[in-house]
Formats: structure tokens, sequence, C-alpha cells
């Protein structure tokens, strides 16, 4: 990903109110870590398995923060059953950054990622999680106010899922 692109999701979440993020790091978005660590505005929580993302995250909007989650796509899967308990039924909002594996415009495809991101939609879904597929940068920082207004007027955990030129 060009580093201006980064910058703008940096900005972006700042300007939705993201306050505190939850990570466990992957490859594709990871030029955000260092640039949320230098703002002061972020509090930054790594995490062993995104389920355990989603719950402190979740507990974090309990307390009054703006919560994110910044995983890649099985980083979902892996956080069903925590997304369904916690936020769906407790109608916790919390934004789901996602470096989306597999996509038709993804520039690292391959077999594997293929197979994964050929179900992260249905999954998604099924779960009743409102998604964003973003491919470009155009309206990008519109675009995360969006989903984190949407997910607080919803009450439910929202997702971002970047691919294309996020994957180069």
């Amino acid at each position: 990903m060009e580093p201006q692109l980064a910058q703008r999701i940096v900005t972006g979440l700042r300007e939705a109110g993201i306050n505190f993020l939850t990570y466990l790091p992957e490859s594709r978005l990871s030029q955000i870590l260092p640039l949320m660590r230098e703002d002061p505005s972020f509090q930054l929580v790594p995490v062993a398995s995104e389920s355990e993302a989603v719950a402190i995250a979740a507990g974090a909007v309990l307390g009054g923060k703006q919560a994110a989650c910044y995983m890649e796509s099985t980083g979902v899967y892996v956080s069903c059953y925590t997304l369904v308990t916690v936020g769906k039924q407790l109608g916790v909002p919390i934004l789901l950054v996602i470096g989306f594996l597999g996509g038709l415009a993804d520039q690292r495809n391959s077999f594997l990622y293929s197979t994964i991101g050929a179900h992260e939609v249905p999954v998604l879904e099924a779960l009743g999680i409102p998604y964003q597929l973003l491919e470009r940068g155009d309206g990008l920082e519109t675009k995360i106010k969006n989903a984190v207004r949407t997910a607080n007027a919803l009450r439910t955990p929202g997702a971002l899922l970047f691919t294309g030129d996020f994957t180069i």
C-alpha cells in the first residue's frame, strides 16, 4: 500500500472518532500501525487472537471509547462467536478494519487467499454485519466515517474490507 493511503486510513479513523484499536498484525494494512502509535489520539492494544480483539474492543466501547479491531480476513472466522454474542446480542458498535484476502481486486491473490476470501462476504452477511468493500482511496475518509456512523446507529459491528490499491 502506498504510504499516502496508510496515512489517509489513519486520518479517516481519527476523524470518525476512533480512539481505541485492538489488533493482530497482518501484512496488507500493517503500515497504519506505526502511524497510529505516533498519534496520541489512539490507544492501541495488541492481542493474541481476533476473538480477544473483539472482546477487548467491546469492553472499551462499554467504557466510553470508540473502538475498532484491525485484522485480516481469517480473523472474522476466528471471532464469529464473540461478534455474535457481544457485538450483535449486546448491541456493541465496533468497526472491523479488515485486510481482505482473496477478493477479485487483491493484488497479492493466490490459491490460498482466494479460498479464504471467497467465504468472507457470505460470513459477514450471515452474521448480519454491514460491510463495505474498499478497492481504491477515493472518498476513503468519508467511507470510514459512514461506516462508524452506521455501526453506531445500528448498534452493531460494521466492517470495512480493504483490497485493490490497499494490497499493492
